[in-house]
């Protein structure tokens, strides 16, 4: 609504924002890429890509792989990204709650937060029964197919839900819930019980379970859960899982300064 306004006004600076899509097209399967692939992805000449390119390397945003002619983001956007403070005071405040719970399930841990329309998971802990390191810290998934996604949705506004629901749901596995009025049972049934699961709806043979982080005010800021394969979280352990992170998520929520009951909001 807000980027409309501003290109209704004309304010919007076309240089800029080609610029931003070259940054915001790197991603987790991709964090490197050629000028050609980037310039396939953003709909722009080569020529373009290249002069681009250029500035965001004298800034430091982006990088050339040594001994490759591609790209890959730039340390300095970690420093900018150093400036936020509710994300990085949250991950700072949540990690030594996130690393018991890792090592008392023995799964692997994620902190997320709402983005919009998408969870991004903002911090990772490794079980011990880790089969594959696959580091899910940036990556961005859509809220209905995933635990964390669906604890945010839950405790939102239901005028907030509703516009984030507004959109088609789109399927990833049989088991992802693509009707809506599904998902707005679910979500009653999430609040009630006070965390989420999600059986193999974004990936086949990934279980989850997950729970809100409130901040003082009482506002569910993020998401606690747990990963595993379904042959290990089974639906008992799923139960058992679920309170184990709901616990956590009360604990990183007490010592940000809430005193309430996250299940009752």
């Amino acid at each position: 609504m807000q980027q409309a306004t501003l290109r209704e006004r004309g304010t919007l600076i076309q240089s800029v924002q080609r610029a931003a899509a070259l940054l915001k097209a790197f991603d987790h399967d991709s964090s490197e890429l050629g000028v050609a692939e980037l310039s396939r992805r953003v709909h722009l000449h080569k020529s373009t890509v290249s002069r681009l390119l250029a500035t965001l390397q004298s800034e430091g945003l982006v990088e050339r792989v040594r001994g490759s002619e591609k790209y890959r983001l730039g340390y300095e956007l970690v420093r900018l990204a150093a400036q936020m403070p509710q994300p990085l005071d949250l991950r700072q405040v949540a990690r030594p709650f996130l690393s018991e719970l890792a090592e008392v399930s023995h799964e692997t841990v994620h902190l997320a937060v709402l983005d919009d329309a998408e969870v991004v998971n903002i911090e990772q802990i490794s079980g011990s029964h880790l089969i594959r390191d696959t580091n899910w810290v940036g990556r961005r998934t859509p809220l209905h197919c995933v635990a964390n996604g669906k604890v945010l949705l839950a405790f939102l506004s239901r005028a907030e839900s509703d516009r984030l629901l507004a959109r088609p749901l789109p399927r990833f596995t049989p088991k992802t819930i693509t009707h809506k009025s599904a998902l707005r049972a679910e979500l009653v049934h999430i609040r009630k019980r006070g965390y989420a699961v999600a059986r193999s709806e974004i990936e086949e043979g990934l279980n989850t379970v997950a729970a809100p982080v409130c901040d003082r005010a009482g506002q569910v800021i993020a998401a606690v859960s747990v990963s595993a394969p379904a042959y290990r979280m089974n639906s008992k352990r799923m139960s058992e899982l679920g309170l184990l992170t709901m616990n956590t998520a009360r604990k990183i929520s007490a010592r940000l300064g809430y005193t309430g009951d996250s299940k009752r909001l």
